[in-house]
């Protein structure tokens, strides 16, 4: 039995914003968003490298998310939560991505929240 080691980062609590959801007064301008990454590769070999080549730069990550998010235009969180993934996954180097969006604005009394999990293979149609 083989056992696939598989580390994890987290980028929590990253303040964005985006024109998002299904009502007509909600197109009207930017809603605040905070969302929670939670990424999973393997780092072997920046155990021993001490490189950022070799693992994941949590700076570009976030503002490469953040900039995803600003210019999109979705009507659901979770068509947003799957724009997320796939832009993850298109340009970094992990195996698996679970993004958690929460809508500080969307309901009254409450907060609105999604958390979607996919792995690679899942967004290239082979799970």
């Amino acid at each position: 039995m083989s056992l696939t080691l598989m580390d994890k980062v987290r980028i929590e609590a990253i303040e964005t914003q985006a024109v998002i959801g299904v009502y007509e007064f909600e197109h009207e301008a930017p809603q605040p968003l905070v969302l929670d990454l939670e990424l999973t590769t393997d780092f072997t070999r920046a155990f021993t490298s001490d490189d950022l080549q070799d693992a994941l730069d949590y700076d570009a990550i976030t503002q490469h998310v953040r900039a995803f998010c600003e210019a999109s235009r979705y009507q659901l969180i979770e068509a947003l939560a799957g724009g997320i993934i796939t832009q993850v996954m298109e340009h970094y180097p992990v195996d698996k991505v679970a993004v958690t969006i929460r809508k500080p604005k969307a309901l009254t009394h409450a907060l609105a929240t999604v958390w979607c999990e996919r792995t690679r293979a899942q967004m290239m149609g082979q799970e």
